[in-house]
């Protein structure tokens, strides 16, 4: 009888313990391939000299809204104006499969015609930037689970989309630091290994702002605030000003969970489960974007939790720009 017991928890212990290694063996070869391709990367040289001189990002979606009755969720969609030109980074996550979802409902309550972008960029391939959960599995994006059409739009993404697209949009797929308006670039895209999400790309908006220095918009910030500044660094002679968006520093609680778990502080980690993402890493992101000597800072709450979010309007104080849903943050004044 003994024997026997110790077989059955010898073959439960093997049942629960393989997927946790095999995960933990593939966390351990994309941490691997990210410091092999950091070590190989080499800045190119690039025209700097294009500048706006007006520059708004407008949260169309996000965790916490700046008035009643616009829609919220975990996810992010921002439309960013440039000059002359506008940019929608990401579309949501329309957590419910909605039709008109939250990005829809938003930009109609808030005036804003999502025909007449310029371009749309895609920060990374997972649900809450791409629509959903069926389009982050087939690799594609969908602004609505309904119809909803542009004309020849090109959309800019950190790797191929394989999917349906909605009709009239044209992907590129960026491989390298690119300009995609005058004054705004991709920053190209940067791996993260990440625990059950595996390997990610992920692609950050820079921003030349005429006498100022450069403006970073951010999605989730898988790459790291270290590594996203040490990048706008290594390719433009102009300072990191301004910083907005997500940075994923779900330490006290998450905006998405499974019961008690909070899933978000360990699917965006690069560390096993027992040694998720704590304060300490809150304290080191303030620290380097002061460091950079940078302005203006807005944290997204779609990924990091209301501790994080006090913690850096204490440490940032009038220099603090509130993210939310249907507050236009000017970053050209």
């Amino acid at each position: 009888m003994l024997t026997f017991m110790l077989t059955v928890i010898l073959i439960l212990a093997l049942i629960l313990l393989t997927p946790l290694a095999l995960l933990k063996i593939k966390l351990a070869r994309g941490i691997k391939r990210q410091k092999m391709e950091n070590a190989a990367y080499r800045a190119p040289t690039l025209d700097a000299s294009h500048g706006v001189s007006s520059l708004t990002v407008l949260p169309l979606v996000d965790y916490h809204a700046a008035e009643p009755g616009l829609a919220t969720e975990a996810g992010v969609s921002y439309l960013v104006r440039a000059g002359d030109t506008k940019i929608l980074l990401d579309v949501g996550a329309n957590e419910k499969g909605e039709h008109p979802s939250p990005l829809l409902a938003n930009a109609e309550a808030l005036g804003v015609d999502l025909n007449s972008l310029d371009a749309l960029v895609l920060s990374h391939l997972h649900r809450d930037h791409v629509g959903g959960i069926p389009e982050e599995k087939e690799k594609r994006f969908s602004f609505s689970q309904g119809p909803f059409s542009v004309v020849d739009l090109p959309v800019y993404t950190p790797e191929p989309l394989t999917g349906h697209l909605p009709e009239g949009c044209r992907p590129i797929t960026v491989t390298e630091p690119r300009e995609i308006a005058p004054g705004v670039w991709s920053l190209g895209p940067m791996g993260r290994s990440l625990f059950f999400m595996g390997y990610t790309l992920e692609q950050a908006l820079a921003v030349h702002v005429q006498g100022k220095g450069m403006a970073l918009i951010i999605g989730c910030g898988h790459p790291t605030i270290e590594g996203l500044i040490e990048r706008c660094e290594a390719l433009f002679p102009h300072p990191v000003f301004a910083v907005i968006g997500g940075l994923h520093y779900p330490i006290r609680g998450g905006r998405i969970k499974v019961g008690p778990v909070n899933i978000q502080k360990y699917v965006g980690s690069d560390r096993m489960p027992w040694n998720g993402l704590t304060e300490a890493d809150v304290r080191s992101g303030i620290e380097t974007i002061k460091k950079a000597g940078v302005t203006t800072v807005g944290l997204s709450p779609h990924d990091s939790c209301d501790w994080s979010l006090d913690q850096f309007r204490k440490a940032f104080g009038k220099g603090y720009a509130e993210v939310q849903v249907g507050r236009p943050i000017a970053l050209s004044e």
